[in-house]
């Protein structure tokens, strides 16, 4: 790995990526990016101001990876157990339209103590132009089947949550993680955010719009069924210490999730999930 891709993150080792003006930062910390800007564009990921960066906890804003558990769905520590890990950078690549980086991660006798599988799971970044697209690759490297849930936790910035608009889950059906789990269906043709909001959307199939005032991001998912939808609102932000007061209102996550139901992937097998955020605020063309 040629050491001029290793730059200082607020004190973390991470990989800089610069393509024909699109820039990104992936910290080694946790495979975790933290930063996209689109080639003529303006910060697209929430970082908050108060996130912490000496290793004590995952770094609250940016893409975190929850594998092999979403939220508190099963006995292991929540969001699974490689947000707050050390990736190993593979590989760096640049052409001058795009840029690239591989970083991976295996099991260990940390995981297994608290999960007995073999496993390795692999990041790709690739920023081009007004496109990211961010893809998790999991591999069963043991001798049994093991099942897991994901997500690629994408805390969006926006300018005022209140009035950013999310478009493309009507009359979809989704749990709703703040009232119970309770089912509903979608019956608006947007969702906007004026409380706390936790849903799981399931089986989601088209793509989705998020309006930022005169900013656009189209969002596009492959591999992951679900979506989840979450903004903490003030009494749940209130009681976490590193998101900064009315930072809630900065954010919006829009995560490509493997949420509803768990996928088992057998010894020997592959599986492979991909998020995919354009800019449109330039007017580039759909996904």
């Amino acid at each position: 790995m040629d050491p001029r891709h290793i730059i200082d993150f607020h004190g973390q080792p991470a990989l800089a990526l610069d393509a024909g003006g699109a820039r990104a930062v992936i910290t080694l910390f946790g495979g975790q990016l933290v930063s996209w800007c689109p080639a003529g564009g303006s910060e697209w990921l929430f970082l908050s101001e108060r996130a912490r960066f000496d290793g004590s906890a995952a770094i609250r804003g940016g893409v975190p990876v929850c594998w092999p558990q979403f939220a508190a769905q099963g006995r292991l520590p929540r969001h699974g157990l490689v947000r707050t890990r050390p990736w190993t950078p593979v590989e760096v690549r640049s052409t001058g339209d795009y840029a690239l980086a591989t970083l991976r991660i295996h099991d260990d006798e940390s995981t297994l103590a608290h999960w007995p599988f073999a496993f390795e799971l692999e990041l790709t970044v690739l920023i081009e132009g007004g496109r990211l697209s961010i893809e998790l690759e999991a591999v069963n490297t043991g001798h049994g089947a093991f099942a897991f849930t994901s997500t690629l936790h994408t805390y969006l910035r926006v300018a005022e949550v209140e009035r950013a608009r999310l478009e493309g889950l009507a009359r979809q059906s989704y749990r709703d993680s703040a009232h119970g789990g309770e089912r509903h269906v979608d019956s608006g043709d947007h969702i906007a955010i004026e409380a706390l909001t936790d849903r799981i959307y399931t089986d989601v199939e088209g793509p989705l719009l998020l309006r930022d005032g005169n900013r656009s991001l189209a969002i596009q998912s492959e591999g992951f069924p679900d979506v989840v939808v979450w903004n903490p609102w003030q009494q749940a932000a209130e009681h976490m210490p590193d998101m900064a007061a009315g930072e809630f209102r900065r954010m919006l996550c829009v995560e490509a999730a493997l949420a509803g139901r768990a996928h088992e992937l057998a010894a020997g097998e592959r599986w492979l999930g991909r998020q995919t955020l354009l800019d449109l605020s330039r007017g580039a063309g759909l996904i």
